[in-house]
C-alpha cells in the first residue's frame, strides 16, 4: 500500500500528494465535501488545515480519506 508522505492542500479543493512510491498525484475532494462528515471541508480554512497521520490526510475533526482511494482516484503529476 502507498503511503502519503507529504500534502498541500490547494484553493480549488484539491490535494498535492506526494506517496511513499515517490509519485506525486493530485486528489480532487469536491465530489465528497456533500456527504456526511466531509461538509465540513467546504470551509477553505478547515480544508486546509490537514495534517498526516497513517500515511494518509487527516483534518481536525477526524475526517480523512483512505491512502488507497487517494492514489486510485488522483491524477497523476510527474
Amino acid at each position: 500500500m502507498n503511503r502519503v508522505i507529504t500534502a498541500n492542500a490547494n484553493d480549488d479543493f484539491t490535494l498535492d500528494l506526494k506517496f511513499s512510491d515517490g509519485s506525486l498525484r493530485r486528489f480532487d475532494t469536491k465530489p465528497y465535501l456533500d456527504k456526511g462528515i466531509f461538509k465540513e471541508l467546504k470551509d477553505l480554512d478547515y480544508f486546509k488545515n490537514i495534517s498526516i497521520a497513517h500515511g494518509t490526510v487527516n483534518w481536525p475533526h477526524d475526517q480523512d480519506i483512505s491512502p488507497d482511494t487517494l492514489y486510485i482516484e488522483s491524477e497523476l503529476l510527474n
